[in-house]
């Protein structure tokens, strides 16, 4: 009769086969420092966790198998009082318990530190404490400013997403433009609800509040398209609040503020949608030829 592996073994087989795919695919090339540093942290965790996991569930199969009672001993009764399913109740003894107290300690401890490192980063956590006051609220979102980053406004509202542009007098609905290998804070906030938007790609993510400015921070790597979605329910249309974040290289990004300057504006100020994912999608794509 042939012999089945037992449920354990399956287990154990395809828990090594799927960590060893986990431990030998690569990620794709981050296009954003903030990806980067998100990636590089998903490295270094799993790096530790694969060990542990394989070292957990080796040292579990091997106790099942090495200390497994077969069926003859178990229905037999020795006259000890012992149940011989079980064997007698032994425990851990001290060292063991201080080995794997010590053990957790270490890997928690670099979990904290790697951690940490990204989270102070000011890609990941930038400064927040700017706030609407009276002298705040004259001035507008429009007044804010962080130094040498490239400054990009943007005002959420049900359900767009509206960018402007202190060094070009444009509006862009739904599609945010900004260069590449720069330093570019995104400012946020809201004429209505809480809106939340978020890059998946180049790992940028922060709430926009009504009556509050917030801030992201980024340097994009990769010119190209990027979706942006929101990811705070803000009502009927919230599944409809989409857009673009655009990246072009320095160059092309000059030029495309320039050439935005007084062109195909409709009544309510903005530039048209289709209008400007003609004009950046055409920037784009001679930046790439």
């Amino acid at each position: 009769m042939r012999r089945r592996l037992p449920p354990l073994l399956t287990a154990l087989t395809l828990s090594v086969l799927l960590v060893g795919i986990l431990a030998l695919s690569t990620t794709v090339t981050a296009q954003s420092e903030n990806r980067a540093l998100v990636d590089g942290l998903e490295s270094q965790l799993l790096t530790v966790a694969i060990p542990i996991a394989l070292a957990v569930l080796g040292a579990f199969a091997y106790a099942v198998v090495r200390f497994r009672v077969p069926d003859e001993r178990a229905s037999a009764d020795d006259g000890s009082g012992l149940d011989a399913r079980t064997g007698p109740e032994l425990g851990p003894g001290p060292t063991l318990e201080i080995s794997w107290t010590l053990a957790a300690a270490v890997v928690l401890l670099f979990v904290g530190i790697a951690s940490y490192s990204v989270l102070a980063s000011p890609y990941v956590s930038p400064d927040q404490s700017v706030e609407v006051d009276g002298s705040e609220e004259q001035d507008g979102l429009e007044s804010l400013d962080a130094g040498d980053d490239t400054d990009v406004y943007v005002r959420a509202s049900q359900w767009d997403w509206n960018a402007s542009y202190p060094d070009a007098e444009v509006t862009t609905r739904n599609e945010i433009v900004i260069p590449a290998d720069e330093n570019v804070t995104i400012w946020l906030t809201s004429d209505d609800v809480v809106h939340s938007l978020l890059v998946p790609e180049l790992a940028v993510r922060q709430d926009a509040i009504p009556g509050e400015y917030t801030r992201v921070r980024t340097v994009a790597s990769e010119p190209g398209e990027y979706d942006v979605r929101c990811t705070e329910f803000c009502g009927s249309g919230h599944a409809g609040m989409t857009g673009t974040v655009v990246v072009l290289e320095s160059d092309a990004y000059e030029a495309w503020l320039s050439a935005q300057d007084g062109d195909g504006d409709d009544d309510s100020g903005y530039k048209n949608e289709s209008e400007n994912d003609a004009n950046a999608t055409a920037f784009l794509e001679s930046d790439a030829g």
